[in-house]
């Protein structure tokens, strides 16, 4: 088995390299400039759609708009913002956050175009296509009742399979998302959980895996309806906790932000020297770790998020788009961000700590007494309980894709499951299969909204110009 790791590396590498970095960046520059800059111009409208959401229902759906929006932040607002960001700038300096910062920008038009182009090919549980044309005009659809019909279900593999008639190619995307949750959804998530409260509080194993096992299942076997009105309450509270602690952190060290955001902007385009426990980085290193941490952190251009967008109740693709350029607003320009100046203004980034070791040294230095590794040990619980419940919902429509509507009990069972064995388990090996497939989805994805920007264009044509 050894030389099936080792192969595992190497293909990790190269589908994780260079390659999938100016794939994510270019497909997201290429939307932008397909949709007019659609996360620019159409910003303001998006941040309406969420602060009305749910006054007026209109199409047919499973959840409502802004559970959708939840249940895809609470599946991308995870360890990585807390872990990950400082990891980016303890190997990438104060120049990654910049290019952290344009990953989330350029993703945000690679988010709408993908939940557009996905939320036209849904289909409803064991039914039909429910396909474009005059279908989608807004005006012309009725108020429907949250639980009427099946769940709706959408995503890449719908598309490749019913507008591109590539089903193998659809086959593919779903089961990599399947499986691959099981490492970036589900394992990583509960060890890392346990793992934190073990080192801050003494908590068994036994005793942390075992609770986090029980939620999971109370929340994963009652099925997107259940997730989405967890997530839809979660979301809110972590993410409104963890933003205060941070600006509270930055206002303490407000004197320090001008030449943060100097030194920022400086390294972005120059390097860095060593300092401290910082190894020093290349322009070239710096962005490829910086945008690496945005798209893994957004999951723009993954094909995960469409997933669970296409069980809203919506009259129109574009209408439920807007809430993608929200999403991935929140996640990396608000959340991510907030981290990495928490982390550059407290000077915390120069001390030689990595990870979430190292955001948790940037709380403590900027809240008083014990606050700041409190803070951050249950923001690592939160985002991890969150990523979850969401990502099951993502496995589990890749895998009823592969199986039928009778495998989605199965496969909540052995979601259920795996959490309690990531919660002690050393499962390297398997983690980065999972972090392999993850990439993987990438590509068939993105073949599938790219090879409809023609449909894109269309969308915001009828959308924008009947609602006027």
């Amino acid at each position: 088995m050894d030389w099936l790791f080792r192969l595992n590396e190497s293909l990790n590498a190269l589908v994780w390299g260079p390659f999938m970095m100016i794939l994510l960046i270019g497909s997201g520059v290429i939307l932008t400039v397909a949709t007019k800059g659609v996360q620019f111009h159409r910003f303001s409208f998006a941040v309406r759609q969420v602060l009305r959401a749910g006054r007026s229902l209109r199409g047919k759906g499973t959840i409502r708009p802004f559970e959708a929006l939840a249940t895809s932040l609470s599946a991308t607002v995870g360890v990585g913002n807390i872990a990950g960001v400082s990891i980016a700038i303890a190997t990438g300096g104060p120049g990654a956050v910049f290019w952290m910062l344009v990953s989330g920008v350029v993703g945000m038009a690679t988010k709408f175009a993908e939940i557009a182009v996905a939320t036209e090919y849904r289909q409803q549980q064991g039914g039909t296509p429910m396909r474009g044309g005059a279908k989608w005009v807004h005006n012309k659809f009725v108020r429907v009742d949250l639980s009427e019909g099946g769940v709706m279900r959408g995503g890449a593999m719908y598309v490749l399979a019913e507008r591109f008639g590539m089903k193998w190619l659809g086959s593919l995307f779903a089961t990599c998302c399947a499986f691959a949750a099981f490492g970036i959804g589900n394992m990583t998530q509960a060890n890392t959980v346990v793992a934190a409260l073990s080192a801050s509080y003494g908590i068994s194993p036994w005793l942390s895996g075992g609770l986090l096992t029980t939620l999971t299942a109370l929340v994963v076997v009652g099925g997107i309806r259940r997730i989405a009105s967890v997530a839809s309450i979660l979301v809110p509270i972590m993410c409104g906790l963890y933003v205060a602690c941070a600006l509270t952190v930055l206002v303490t060290n407000f004197d320090t932000m001008g030449s943060v955001i100097a030194e920022m902007l400086k390294s972005a385009f120059s390097g860095h020297a060593a300092i401290g426990g910082f190894a020093g980085s290349t322009v070239r290193g710096m962005m490829q770790t910086g945008v690496a941490r945005g798209l893994f952190s957004n999951e723009a251009g993954m094909g995960s998020s469409p997933i669970v967008h296409a069980a809203a109740i919506t009259d129109h693709p574009v209408r439920q788009a807007s809430y993608g350029i929200i999403g991935v607003f929140v996640d990396t320009i608000v959340v991510c961000n907030l981290t990495a100046f928490t982390v550059l203004a407290t000077g915390a980034w120069t001390s030689g700590s990595t990870g979430a070791v190292l955001t948790s040294e940037a709380f403590s230095r900027g809240l008083p007494g014990e606050w700041g590794g409190q803070i951050v040990t249950l923001a690592i619980c939160l985002f991890g309980f969150s990523t979850i419940i969401g990502w099951a919902f993502y496995g589990e429509t890749g895998f009823m894709y592969l199986f039928g509507a009778g495998s989605t009990m199965p496969y909540r069972s052995a979601w259920v499951a795996a959490v309690l064995v990531g919660s002690f388990g050393r499962l390297e090996a398997l983690w980065g299969i999972s972090d392999t497939m993850n990439a993987m989805m990438a590509v068939p994805n993105l073949v599938a909204v790219l090879g409809s920007i023609g449909l894109l264009q269309r969308q915001l044509r009828e959308f924008f110009n009947g609602r006027r």
